[in-house]
């Protein structure tokens, strides 16, 4: 994407500001971006931006004004991130895993699958970065690091997020001498009992151990990569805990954390869930006399702070703070806007993680259904026509544009029961329910 402003374009990946901060791709592009307005006022760029970022004559913009000034971006968008879902097994039996309510039969990606993927992405210049993770454990795949290696090959960033149960020395060692850029740890409880009654069938103190594998390893090399991250659900049981997550992040050498809440895949789990009021209401479409803008500033937490701060949030529904870069008031789905594909073990390609895979859920302790929605399947289709096709651009456009019917803020009908349409008469896969979307669920 390219942004506008009196006069000068400089590129500007998904939610970054207009500045001069490009993504590290693979390319070895600089960060620093320059183009130039010609006499009839057109835009000039470099050969290798326009090769990268997929502005060449005859593509259509999107032209978007927001509060840094004009967002000009191909309208068909640019592949920036592919998640890969190595395989569908796990060694574990967490409580918060889909599998609890799932009976889809288990598979892993075929080698010949994967490596037609990496040769047809040598032939996109914009991608930057590749996620391993699905519904699985990614280290159960037999040749995840072979995997690491071919990515690392295109010359972009990976990144890995596993339950570090099977990171034993040696495999901590093929991560590393891999390549991996990012290792994201989850752990869904502080103390080890928190950690067993979640996770069925792991102990954190083999991750502790395991990590500490990984730290040797990447002493031996001499690198500072893979970086650590830890990544945290919370819901009721475990939400006393979040206080001791910096010092396990700390101890675990992870130079970042990720809180994300829980999305209940089962009945048990809808009561505990940590939102609810705000799910849907952070975000509406304007500020009303109703609904009073709220732009809060940074302040310190403390004890003083908190339960006014909270009571005053609680009056109205249009909270939001200096600097949301104009992004879209209705919902923002990073993984259209940021330039994304999920390719599920069986080679099936969908916009994002949630719909990668059908399985029931609870939104808002209702409970859904979500059908699984594909544009293609790398083992037999071209990634190119996939990614511009009329069906898939059309929807990359919609969600953009997310003029999708805000279930999460009315309260739900008979049309929320499932992701087929919705009462604005979209049609299928409607994405108004998605807590993605609506910043409840996080992901790396």
């Amino acid at each position: 994407m390219s942004e506008v402003d009196t006069g000068c374009m400089s590129a500007s990946p998904g939610r970054e500001p207009a500045a001069d901060v490009a993504p590290q791709g693979g390319n070895g592009a600089a960060n620093d971006h320059r183009a130039t307005v010609g006499e009839r006022g057109e835009v000039r760029l470099s050969e290798a931006d326009r090769r990268r970022w997929g502005i060449e004559p005859g593509v259509e913009l999107a032209l978007h004004e927001s509060p840094q000034g004009l967002i000009l971006r191909p309208r068909a968008g640019v592949l920036r991130k592919v998640y890969v879902e190595p395989t569908l097994a796990c060694n574990l039996s967490c409580r918060t895993c889909v599998r609890q309510s799932w009976n889809e039969p288990m598979g892993a990606m075929e080698m010949a699958t994967y490596r037609r993927l990496i040769e047809m992405l040598q032939e996109v210049p914009s991608l930057a970065s590749m996620a391993f993770w699905g519904m699985g454990e990614p280290l159960m795949h037999p040749q995840i690091l072979e995997m690491l290696s071919l990515a690392k090959g295109l010359g972009i960033k990976t990144e890995l997020i596993t339950n570090a149960l099977l990171l034993d020395a040696e495999m901590a060692q093929g991560l590393v001498s891999a390549g991996l850029d990012t290792l994201v740890v989850s752990v869904d409880g502080v103390s080890a009992e928190s950690y067993s009654e979640i996770r069925a069938g792991g102990a954190l103190s083999q991750v502790r151990k395991n990590v500490e594998y990984l730290l040797e390893a990447r002493r031996v090399a001499g690198r500072g990569k893979p970086e650590l991250g830890i990544e945290f659900v919370a819901m009721r049981r475990n939400v006393d805990q979040l206080p001791s997550l910096a010092r396990l992040a700390q101890q675990l050498e992870a130079s970042f954390i990720v809180v994300s809440n829980v999305l209940p895949y089962t009945e048990e789990l809808k009561d505990e869930i940590l939102y609810g009021l705000w799910a849907g209401r952070s975000y509406p479409a304007e500020r009303t006399p109703w609904t009073p803008e709220i732009l809060l500033p940074r302040m310190d937490i403390k004890r003083g702070t908190l339960e006014p701060t909270g009571r005053l949030m609680s009056q109205t529904s249009y909270v939001a703070s200096p600097g949301r870069n104009g992004q879209n008031a209705s919902g923002y789905c990073r993984f259209v806007e940021e330039g994304s594909i999920a390719v599920a073990w069986d080679g099936g390609v969908s916009p994002c993680i949630a719909l990668m895979h059908s399985y029931p859920c609870y939104v808002m302790r209702r409970p859904k259904q979500i059908r699984r929605y594909t544009v293609g399947n790398i083992a037999h289709d071209d990634l190119a026509a996939i990614w511009a096709s009329p069906e898939y651009v059309a929807f990359r456009d919609r969600v953009h544009r997310f003029d999708f019917s805000p279930c999460t803020e009315c309260g739900g009908c008979g049309l929320s029961e499932t992701n087929e349409e919705d009462c604005f008469g979209n049609t299928f896969p409607v994405c108004g329910d998605c807590l993605w979307a609506r910043g409840v669920i996080q992901c790396p």
